[in-house]
């Protein structure tokens, strides 16, 4: 039996919206270098559970501790500078933007506050292009590099948002559906990608 604790614990999470709880007393352990899959009906507080765990609702009941670190009152960007990372169920790339600098302007972020140094050239960053490319390849969409992320199919948007979540080196990556609205011939793609994350990364998904 493992003596290392979990990277990701909760005990007794909620989330209440006056009488109702979307989220009603969730225990969860999450052990480093695993994948987990929260299943569940449409309704049944996955999302929601997700929303709790990133910050992004302030959780109303319980505790949550990350790598050793209790995170309850911590704002989202707080979490993610810790080492989380998350995609959503509807994608949310820049659209105009082609795939290659997706995937920079997502490495650009580890920065912090220091991503927005105007003052230094970008090509300063190589790192930055770096992590873009090694993901690219990862991702199979080298070829589709400078194509504009909006022109893309959505079974390869939600690859790539899968590709920016990677990019900030995250300790966990959590995955709202991944496969959400992606034809047949392109869930294969996505499920391959998840198992070979979960050589490197902790997997939380919906």
């Amino acid at each position: 039996m493992s003596t290392t604790p979990p990277l990701l614990q909760t005990d007794n999470l909620q989330l209440a919206y006056g009488a109702f709880n979307a989220v009603n007393g969730v225990n969860l352990k999450v052990e480093q270098g695993t994948i987990h899959t929260v299943i569940g009906p449409n309704g049944a507080g996955k999302t929601s559970l997700f929303h709790c765990l990133t910050g992004e609702r302030q959780a109303t009941g319980g505790t949550i501790v990350f790598d050793g670190k209790h995170i309850i009152k911590k704002p989202s960007h707080g979490r993610v500078a810790l080492g989380m990372a998350r995609s959503f169920q509807l994608t949310s790339l820049f659209q105009n933007l082609s795939v290659r600098e997706n995937l920079r302007l997502a490495a650009q972020g580890r920065d912090g506050l220091g991503a927005l140094n105007f003052w230094r050239h970008v090509d300063s960053r190589r790192q930055h292009h770096d992590m873009a490319d090694q993901v690219l390849e990862r991702l199979q969409l080298t070829r589709r590099a400078n194509t504009l992320a909006g022109e893309l199919s959505h079974g390869q948007q939600r690859v790539l948002e899968v590709g920016m979540s990677i990019c900030s080196k995250p300790k966990l990556l959590m995955l709202d559906e991944p496969t959400s609205g992606m034809g047949i011939d392109d869930i294969p793609i996505m499920t391959q990608l998840i198992s070979d994350l979960g050589r490197d990364h902790t997997v939380l998904l919906i």
